[in-house]
């Protein structure tokens, strides 16, 4: 009778554990709201976004979609900003981590509001191209100002230590013994 309901239970756990054990969806998909185009010489490519219009220090999704697929291409992506900074480096374009049909940046936030320029460097089959996508609008950052959100955000804390030095003094005679 033990062997049988000790059976029964490790069934039961074993059916418990794959009926949960598939794959969660755990992150949504990519919404493209806006896109825009640009010619790479020959590559006609075609830039996607998950929010719009876009603001500073505001997560989003970036894909970058040349005409007739990814499939034996690649590029570069460099990001300008408004005030002239490049990146150190170009970054080559890679797979979006939840869109794995089209190259992608996943969360990325675009630092000062202004004028951004994204240029691009494709090679594939038809040969290579560059091109660029100019004058692409941030608006400032939603919100407050980063710094009075972090004054706001650190009122807690301080309460928390207001309240550990007010317990530790009121406490502290007593811990002492007679």
């Amino acid at each position: 009778m033990n062997i049988r309901r000790t059976v029964l239970a490790f069934l039961g756990t074993v059916g418990l554990l794959l009926a949960t054990a598939w794959p969660a969806n755990a992150y949504e998909p990519v919404n493209i709201v806006h896109t825009e185009h640009v010619q790479a010489g020959p590559y006609s490519l075609t830039v996607g976004f998950s929010t719009w219009p876009i603001r500073a220090q505001q997560s989003l999704d970036f894909t970058f979609i040349p005409e007739g697929g990814i499939e034996g291409k690649s590029g570069t992506l460099t990001m300008t900003s408004p005030a002239g900074a490049r990146q150190v480096r170009p970054q080559p374009l890679a797979r979006h981590p939840r869109k794995r049909d089209v190259w992608g940046l996943d969360i990325k936030s675009l630092q000062a509001p202004g004028d951004w320029t994204f240029r691009f460097k494709l090679n594939g089959p038809a040969g290579s191209g560059a091109g660029e996508l100019k004058n692409l609008q941030v608006l400032e950052q939603p919100g407050p100002p980063m710094g009075l959100s972090w004054a706001i955000s650190t009122v807690p804390l301080f309460a928390l230590i207001g309240i550990a030095v007010v317990a530790w003094r009121r406490t502290r005679g007593r811990l002492v013994p007679a």
